[in-house]
């Protein structure tokens, strides 16, 4: 099992990838509203304001979360969100995946199989 994380800064791209991880079998996520550090710093925390002009950052993004189960879906899923965004496009949306050790709390159903 692997976690994709996904952060989409371009969130008019997220019922696209949603609709993608579904035709690929994944049928869970969990999907957060996010900010990033340097947004953060240079429009909330005064002494940091100055940044602003310096600091190329999106306003807010969508990070979502996945429990992959299988290799084979999880390079389906990067394939189709690689088809939909430039992932080389800065600011567009990053991802990463790590492994998972453990999972408690889910039915084995719940996972993308």
């Amino acid at each position: 099992m692997k976690l994709l994380v996904l952060v989409l800064n371009k969130e008019e791209f997220l019922d696209e990838i949603l609709e993608a991880f579904v035709e690929v079998g994944i049928t869970g996520a969990t999907i957060l509203d996010s900010v990033g550090m340097g947004r953060k710093l240079a429009y909330d925390i005064p002494i940091f304001a100055g940044l602003r002009k310096s600091i190329k950052t999106t306003d807010y993004s969508k990070t979502i979360f996945s429990v992959v189960n299988d290799d084979e879906t999880l390079e389906a899923a990067i394939n189709l969100v690689e088809e939909l965004i430039d992932l080389k496009e800065p600011g567009s949306c990053f991802l990463f995946v790590v492994p998972i050790l453990m999972v408690k709390g889910l039915k084995e159903n719940e996972l993308a199989w």
